[in-house]
């Protein structure tokens, strides 16, 4: 396992080489630090949930470069979804939208490391907390090593998380439908979402 600091020279790059290959990373986000993978790795993928000890019925979300990353996987990004998306991406907002027949969860990092290393990986990650299920978050990379650190392929330390909490989750089943709050968090939505208020 390597441990670099996300300020050093070609840690980004050596990090999106590690996930590129298949790997799994420890990375910092502008909420707590997650553990990442390609969606388009499945065995990458499982090693995720295994690590985790997350239940397999459990969905993992998508951290995407932008919002145009989101709409290339498909997603219905539009209406009262598209509004939330605007004001509160980058940040700790996690929007479950169509896509096809099924949902899935994306969130536009304001952390910049988080970003740009989605970019270099296709647009999309999946990344789920960097702690075991069931366990409180990480806030920081020593957090996230003690936790899982040793099971991943690379860990880099971006220095403690802004929020130090898991995003808002806000569920779209589709274009028309209402939003459900499914978990509340540091983007504060009001019902309705008419007033949305909170910041970033």
């Amino acid at each position: 396992m390597r441990f670099v600091d996300a300020s050093a020279q070609g840690a980004l790059e050596e990090t999106a080489a590690v996930l590129n290959a298949g790997g799994v990373a420890v990375i910092p986000t502008d909420t707590v630090y997650g553990l990442a993978a390609r969606p388009d790795f499945p065995a990458a993928v499982e090693r995720l949930y295994a690590i985790k000890h997350r239940d397999a019925r459990k969905p993992i979300a998508m951290l995407a470069s932008g919002p145009g990353a989101v709409r290339a996987a498909g997603a219905e990004l539009c209406g009262e979804a598209e509004r939330l998306a605007e004001r509160h991406w980058p940040g700790a907002l996690t929007l479950v939208l169509r896509c096809g027949d099924a949902c899935e969860g994306f969130r536009v990092p304001a952390n910049t490391f988080a970003r740009r290393l989605a970019a270099l990986c296709g647009g999309l990650l999946r990344a789920t907390s960097a702690n075991l299920s069931g366990c409180a978050a990480a806030a920081d990379a020593p957090a996230a090593l003690e936790a899982v650190g040793l099971s991943c392929d690379i860990a880099v330390d971006g220095g403690p998380a802004v929020f130090g909490a898991a995003s808002t989750v806000v569920r779209f089943a589709g274009p028309f439908s209402p939003p459900e709050i499914l978990r509340p968090g540091p983007v504060r939505i009001e019902t309705g979402l008419a007033g949305a208020a909170g910041g970033k």
